[in-house]
């Protein structure tokens, strides 16, 4: 079974032993899955855009299978690293939140319709197509999620509302509700500091493109997205919080004896939390496990630029300690990790480090608000777009020096693709101010990745200009190591015709200088929910990853931030006590911070 003890401080692998991640077990979030193209109207405007959120994903049959929102289908895998998409016109395809779960040796999926009866259809082998509906359902509901338990009994959650809890109901063998809904948990934001709204849970906007969204949640998380997982006879409810759109978005949890409660909170929460990095959110995810025992969590990370339900999947190591608490390690969640073909500690670290953040970029043209160095910034929220529409527009890196280069990353935009995608064959009015749809077939991208030493003399990497292979975020780990300086990433047909666009292009593998030296964390509380944290900057650090929780053994948050020396976390819990540590990153490696406790007010 893999390692379910306290949480060590990082350390950084050594690159060139290669016997310890094959470099086909190697993958980096957001996955490069062939995200579904939306067709959305509103109010006179078109955002076309990537789309996948809330998944839900189960182990079936020695197969992994992944739903999820807005897709027409689902996706497969044999081992977590490559995903093969199937379509199916036999479930709902924009009913939002798709659900499935094992019961009785079958798979059952449903979906969300908060004002219509909501359907089960039932598989036993979906590569097949085999969905048959078994009811029209009996009553409406929103987020699903079906648990069957070591009983036989089988239970259904559901909630997504920033007023109403999330609650839970007995199923019969018909899929009908027995007896009422139990109400089981709700919002508490004056003791749950996650819960708050806000980007970085600062309640009132930091930008323009929040006021909208603050004004319509005045103040109230959704809670959301529940998933049941049974552990060792305790019953772990996870929900979502506090809203899809903002990079706080999170999976925390409460426990119960029995499936329908009572339940408590766990001051643990929220266990699966990225608000930092390349890209952020990770909320609304399941927890399933692996033919080895090993425990993972896929959640919903966020882009929400060309709408607020742009975004996409990730997964993340997780486990139980030995104390029965939930994790995941999100510890440089987005960079490259290796996943194992057999037990593994959920805690190793990143293989590689980032080579490309702020690195000279420069291109063949560039939109206006949309230069070369919007690709090299660590957000996906940003981008570089050609100038143009014309096939051979090229976006070039320039490392500075040679370094040692394991892995590139190329992270694609959709840009103002509304005014050039032609309609959406079929769709629906999706509530009473939008229609949707969803483009029946894939759009890939025509990409040719390039290195080289000198800027003269180039590697291909990958040319996928001929084939018709779906990548919007393809990570790219080379067979072996190469000396480069340069990474060129060149275009060809795009999407609709439209623009070639990059968010990032990332390269992973080891600078020639030292760690950075560690520092000291200082941190105090300002008050229930918020914690100031602050240090010293130290030479060689590209940025730092603020580590926490409630032991200074079990450090099992994390928020990762470039160019900073202080953090105000506002992410606590008002009744828990917490120990923080900072570690400095950078190219050479992750330097180590010691934990200390954060002080109340009223400790010296």
């Amino acid at each position: 079974m893999p390692s379910a003890g306290l949480n060590p401080p990082p350390a950084v692998t050594d690159p060139g032993d290669r016997t310890m991640h094959s470099s086909q077990r190697v993958i980096c979030n957001p996955l490069d899955l062939a995200y579904r193209y939306q067709d959305i109207r509103a109010s006179g405007s078109r955002s076309v855009h990537r789309e996948a959120a809330d998944p839900s994903v189960v182990l079936y049959r020695g197969r992994f299978y992944m739903f999820v929102s807005m897709s027409a289908g689902f996706w497969h895998s044999a081992d977590l690293l490559r995903w093969e998409y199937r379509a199916t016109s036999k479930l709902p395809a924009l009913d939002y939140a798709p659900d499935v779960r094992e019961v009785d040796g079958a798979l059952y999926i449903s979906a969300s319709r908060k004002r219509d009866n909501c359907p089960f259809f039932r598989s036993v082998d979906p590569l097949a197509d085999d969905f048959v509906e078994v009811t029209p359902g009996t009553f409406p509901f929103w987020d699903p999620n079906l648990f069957q338990d070591d009983d036989g009994a089988v239970y259904l959650y559901w909630g997504c509302d920033n007023d109403t809890p999330l609650y839970g109901a007995r199923l019969s063998d018909t899929f009908e509700r027995i007896g009422e809904p139990v109400p089981l948990i709700r919002a508490d934001v004056p003791h749950h500091g996650w819960e708050q709204v806000g980007e970085d849970h600062v309640t009132t906007p930091t930008r323009p493109d929040q006021e909208q969204l603050l004004a319509r949640l005045e103040g109230k998380p959704y809670i959301e997205g529940a998933w049941m997982t049974k552990h060792q006879d305790t019953y772990y409810l996870q929900y979502a919080a506090p809203a899809t759109q903002l990079n706080t978005y999170a999976d925390g949890y409460y426990t119960a004896p029995s499936p329908l409660g009572p339940f408590e909170y766990s001051l643990d929460s929220p266990f699966s939390s990225k608000p930092g990095g390349f890209i952020t959110g990770a909320g609304h995810g399941s927890t399933f496990q692996d033919r080895h025992g090993n425990w993972w969590h896929a959640s919903t990370m966020r882009i929400s630029v060309n709408d607020d339900f742009e975004r996409r999947v990730g997964i993340f190591p997780a486990g139980f300690d030995q104390d029965g608490v939930l994790f995941c390690n999100q510890n440089f969640a987005d960079y490259p990790f290796v996943v194992p073909d057999g037990p593994f500690d959920p805690w190793t670290p990143p293989p590689w480090m980032l080579l490309s953040y702020k690195a000279q970029a420069t291109a063949s043209s560039a939109a206006p608000g949309h230069a070369p160095a919007s690709a090299v910034d660590e957000d996906i929220r940003t981008w570089w777009a050609a100038g143009s529409r014309e096939p051979g527009a090229s976006l070039t890196i320039d490392l500075g020096v040679t370094k040692t280069v394991h892995a590139v990353q190329v992270n694609l935009a959709d840009h103002e693709l509304g005014a050039v995608a032609p309609p959406v064959p079929e769709g629906a009015d999706w509530n009473t101010h939008i229609w949707r749809g969803i483009f029946p077939r894939h759009q890939p991208a025509e990409t040719l990745v390039e290195v080289s030493q000198d800027g003269r003399r180039w590697t291909v990497l990958r040319d996928n200009r001929e084939t018709d292979v779906d990548a919007p975020h393809a990570f790219i780990v080379l067979d072996a190591p190469l000396r480069a300086r340069y990474i060129r990433v060149t275009g060809g047909r795009m999407p609709f015709d439209g623009v070639f666009a990059v968010s990032g292009v990332r390269v992973f593998g080891t600078g020639d200088d030292a760690p950075p030296r560690p520092v000291r964390a200082r941190a105090h509380r300002v008050d229930g929910r918020t914690a100031r944290i602050e240090w010293d900057a130290t030479s060689g650090a590209t940025g730092y990853n603020v580590r926490y929780g409630r032991h200074p053994e079990k450090l099992y948050h994390s928020w990762l931030g470039y160019e900073r020396t202080s953090l105000d976390l506002r992410s606590l819990n008002a009744d828990a006590e917490y120990w923080v540590a900072v570690d400095a990153f950078g190219e050479g490696g992750i330097a180590s911070g010691e934990p200390v406790r954060v002080k109340r007010p009223d400790v010296s």
